[in-house]
């Protein structure tokens, strides 16, 4: 075998952006939301397409244009940081993973255009356990679960 793609259902990827966009976007669920309940995955998935559509709306956007783009820019979703403990996980997660199958169909039907946005059109996120500077000043418009959700951000 070579140190190109490898199947991710079979071995650890190497490079997370040869995967489909069901794939990157299912890992960045699992990275960033696996500990919430079926809402709260939803609701980070909502984000990743509410970014998509706001960078469609304008032409482009700093943060990419689609799915995979939006979740690979670098420190944006901190699952996929070099330095980050969970990107390990991420290039080597097994099809059997409970947590990664839910992130999966839920990846599916966010791709497909049957997830309800249940965010209000929320671009940005955080855990109630970090105080970020771009929130400072703005009021969320959704919580759900552990995260609060803004839009609007400059």
């Amino acid at each position: 075998m070579t140190d190109t793609l490898i199947r991710p259902d079979t071995s650890p990827i190497t490079d997370p952006a040869t995967l489909s966009e069901v794939e990157v976007l299912a890992r960045t669920l699992y990275g960033e939301a696996r500990g919430e309940e079926l809402a709260g995955i939803e609701a980070v998935a909502s984000v990743i397409l509410n970014r998509v559509a706001f960078a469609q709306s304008r032409g482009h956007y700093w943060w990419g244009n689609d799915i995979k783009s939006v979740c690979l820019k670098p420190s944006q979703f901190s699952c996929w940081n070099k330095a980050d403990p969970n990107r390990k996980k991420l290039l080597a997660l097994s099809p059997r993973d409970p947590a990664y199958r839910l992130c999966k169909r839920i990846a599916k039907r966010a791709v497909a255009g049957d997830l309800p946005d249940q965010t209000e059109g929320a671009t940005h996120y955080h855990t109630h356990a970090v105080d970020p500077f771009w929130a400072r000043g703005h009021v969320p418009v959704a919580e759900i679960g552990n995260h609060l959700f803004y839009k609007n951000i400059g």
